[in-house]
């Protein structure tokens, strides 16, 4: 997290109630109300950094969609709505239409939300868009990134890297698939038949190297990681494994076992947990060099 961004958020810790808001450290809320947990999330995302300028809107709305249900999948919770904030733009029909197929593809009602224009009479500079997602957790405790043990084996849903390779698809103008980019598919059947088991689980969003290194961190342990049964895109030049690695917006389940536990889905183990040591994060046998993945400035 850069310096900038961590300060931000650590003046916010200090305004967060105990309890739900988990410390402003995991990927969602966790509310009680009556004899349930409610899970809550607010992702936004903002033109040029989330999406290429010109992108179909249509895609733009899946996506914004896609990343808030793939935190209620980190915890295992079932979408009940979502919460639209949008800046109005170029085609806001076009919004409109993408985020009526998504709703209706994950079966997530809407339930409102707010709409602005920035000054001048159209939006000005890069459009930002917001979206709150409800979800209904269907375990109980709900996961949580902080409860990685020693000696548990450290799991992956599926491969990381098909998302940077459909952003270069689509930068470039070529005819390779950019659908990993464009609409991601968050694991939320994974993320519920998962949460009983599990000692830790977060979404892969911003690199898998910088979010192992946040759950290690959560945990006070270290996540030694094995680079070489990481599943990664078919094709994928093997010089390119470290930029896989380190890309993000790739929404996979990292997640955390006990010993002799096996996941009830397809996913493969990449490392083990260790007591801390040095480092949170070993990468075969050794702390990774350089930036872990994707950070605000």
């Amino acid at each position: 997290m850069s310096s900038g961004e961590a300060a931000f958020i650590a003046a916010l810790q200090a305004l967060a109630l105990p309890g739900a808001a988990r410390g402003l450290a995991d990927d969602c809320a966790v509310l009680g109300v009556g004899g349930e947990n409610l899970v809550l999330t607010h992702d936004m995302m903002v033109e040029g950094v989330h999406w290429l300028a010109g992108q179909d809107p249509a895609d733009v709305a899946w996506k914004l969609l896609a990343t808030n249900l793939s935190d209620l999948a980190a915890k295992g919770a079932e979408p009940i709505g979502v919460l639209l904030g949008y800046t109005l733009g170029a085609d806001d029909a076009r919004f409109a239409e993408g985020l009526g197929e998504a709703l209706a593809h994950f079966g997530v009602p809407l339930l409102g939300g707010d709409t602005v224009r920035g000054t001048g009479g159209r939006s000005p500079g890069a459009q930002t868009l917001g979206l709150t997602a409800l979800g209904r957790a269907t375990c109980r405790p709900v996961p949580s990134r902080s409860g990685a043990c020693p000696g548990d084996g450290v799991w992956i849903t599926g491969p990381v890297g098909a998302a940077m390779l459909g952003f270069e698809a689509l930068q470039s103008g070529s005819t390779a698939d950019s659908t990993a980019y464009r609409r991601p598919v968050p694991r939320l059947a994974e993320g519920r038949a998962l949460a009983p088991l599990v000692t830790a689980m977060m979404d892969i969003s911003d690199g898998l190297l910088l979010d192992a290194r946040r759950m290690a961190e959560a945990s006070g342990v270290t996540l030694a990681l094995d680079p070489a049964p990481i599943p990664l895109p078919a094709g994928l030049p093997p010089e390119r494994t470290r930029d896989a690695i380190t890309w993000g917006d790739d929404y996979e389940l990292l997640f955390t076992l006990p010993p002799g536990t096996e996941p009830p889905c397809l996913a493969t183990r990449i490392g083990t947990v260790l007591i801390r040591g040095e480092h949170p994060l070993l990468l075969d046998q050794a702390a990774p060099e350089g930036p872990l993945g994707y950070e605000h400035g």
